[in-house]
């Protein structure tokens, strides 16, 4: 990698994140040795970029700061083409408009090269004929989610049994063909993983949820976690 290359993902890295970061972890995130970064980010300060910590300790970056426009490399635009086609294949219709429109963004600023090389893919995604069908407003539970209203949903598990179910939404999991909604069910008392594929009917409610100790999806990760380290 480019030093100039270097530098700037250095600073795109301290942009990303609100919390200090080591460099210890810049380090091993441009695959190089510690005394690098430490005369990396020194040369980035001297240049003006408000870089605030010291070496030992981590560094922050001021998020009053804007890093100039982007540029990518021949892997990197692959990787996003690829996502972006793979949201369109498997998202919601809002959703895969909208990765269309983030990829018509990028490629509209990069040079003509850049440009060429964005349409010669190496990976294409593409709709599979097993994509099981949805009866449901895709788009619409994922906005319930951001928003945290409660959802009423009639479920049919895989035994074909039907039940009512109230839940707060927590996120959608794509596990490719599949849709799951995971989510606190009021209904059960504990976190439970439904096919989206499998829910007949929903309703949208006017009530907000607040987060609550024990029902958010931290601690659904955390349980998850437990589950797996006990094998």
């Amino acid at each position: 990698m480019r030093r100039a290359d270097r530098l700037f993902r250095i600073v795109e890295y301290l942009k990303s994140r609100r919390e200090v970061v080591t460099g210890e972890e810049l380090a091993g995130e441009m695959e190089i040795g510690v005394r690098t970064i430490y005369r990396d980010v020194a040369d980035l300060r001297s240049s003006g970029v408000p870089i605030v910590g010291e070496a030992g300790v981590g560094y922050l970056l001021s998020r009053d700061y804007v890093v100039k426009p982007l540029m990518f490399d021949t892997e990197e635009l692959d990787a996003l083409t690829l996502g972006a086609q793979m949201v369109e294949s498997w998202g919601d219709a809002a959703i895969a408009r909208s990765a269309r429109r983030a990829l018509d963004k990028i490629t509209a600023v990069l040079p003509d090269a850049l440009a060429e090389d964005a349409k010669l893919l190496a990976a294409y995604a593409c709709a599979s004929r097993g994509k099981p069908p949805i009866a449901i407003d895709l788009a619409a539970l994922r906005r319930a989610v951001r928003s945290k209203h409660w959802v009423e949903i009639c479920y049919t598990d895989q035994a074909r049994k039907k039940s009512q179910r109230r839940v707060r939404p927590l996120c959608l999991v794509f596990t490719a063909p599949v849709w799951l909604l995971a989510a606190w069910c009021e209904t059960r008392g504990d976190f439970r993983e439904f096919r989206v594929d499998r829910i007949t009917s929903m309703k949208i409610t006017n009530q907000q949820f607040r987060n609550e100790a024990g029902k958010t999806l931290k601690d659904l990760q955390q349980q998850k976690q437990r589950e797996f380290s006990q094998g």
